[in-house]
């Protein structure tokens, strides 16, 4: 087990099914899932195997059917909406498979959306989404529309989006699956460098086996279980003492 002070997320017993009777479908069944504080998590297999779900789960997204999820020792299910909603906008940043950018903003108005809802003022909010999406390689592109961006630009956006206000949990679904190589090791690292922090973790839903090596945990999904954790091959400096980032309790 993973000491309390140490985990980011907790995921017990997690279970998820939609429609009743003859028409119910069980998505997950009965997950346990640990994701330490400084980690990069990766969670991989089939499509259709759950891990969607389960990342929309930790995120506050969609109630679980049974189990219990808990976000840096908080319950997120035994929060008033209020204070659920105050919690994920400062503490959580998602990547969307879908990007989800407003169509009316540019590029860096879009990815400066979370520190406008914590009351950054506009300018200084531009400008440090502009100065993200510059690491990114997107300089030229901060006044553009996303019309007038590719699939790849547009998914980098989403990602700057999500890591612009330093968020404690980054939950990214499929981030490199627009991308090509060279781009997708750049996010990689992005995202990488952001887990190195003691009070910080990243999980990462990913069909891209090009990518598996910046990762400090494998999870393997398959048919609503997680049927094995392995240690990823990423090696870096322990961002914490008394945790190894490469050892990892199996499920």
């Amino acid at each position: 087990m993973t000491p309390p002070d140490l985990t980011a997320v907790l995921c017990t017993g997690i279970r998820k099914h939609f429609g009743e009777d003859d028409a119910r479908v069980e998505v997950l069944r009965g997950v346990d899932y640990t994701v330490r504080r400084g980690e990069l998590s990766f969670l991989v297999g089939p499509s259709g195997c759950g891990k969607t779900t389960l990342i929309s789960i930790i995120a506050g997204l969609q109630e679980t059917s049974s189990g219990e999820v808990s976000l840096f020792g908080n319950h997120l299910a035994r929060m008033p909406h209020p204070e659920r909603v105050l919690f994920r906008r400062s503490h959580l940043g998602f990547v969307f498979q879908q990007y989800n950018l407003l169509q009316a903003l540019t590029a860096a108005e879009n990815a400066a959306i979370p520190l406008l809802a914590a009351g950054v003022r506009r300018r200084e909010a531009v400008d440090r989404a502009a100065a993200l999406l510059d690491r990114l390689g997107l300089g030229s592109k901060t006044g553009s529309f996303p019309r007038q961006l590719s699939g790849g630009q547009q998914q980098r956006v989403a990602l700057a989006r999500a890591l612009v206000h330093e968020p404690r949990l980054i939950i990214c679904d499929e981030p490199t699956a627009a991308l090509d190589h060279a781009t997708g090791e750049a996010v990689m690292e992005l995202l990488a460098s952001a887990a190195v922090h003691p009070d910080r973790a990243v999980i990462v839903v990913t069909h891209d086996s090009r990518v598996f090596h910046f990762a400090d945990v494998i999870a393997r999904m398959d048919d609503g279980h997680i049927t094995h954790v392995e240690p990823g091959q990423r090696t870096v400096a322990n961002p914490h003492p008394g945790s190894s980032r490469n050892s990892h309790p199996s499920t």
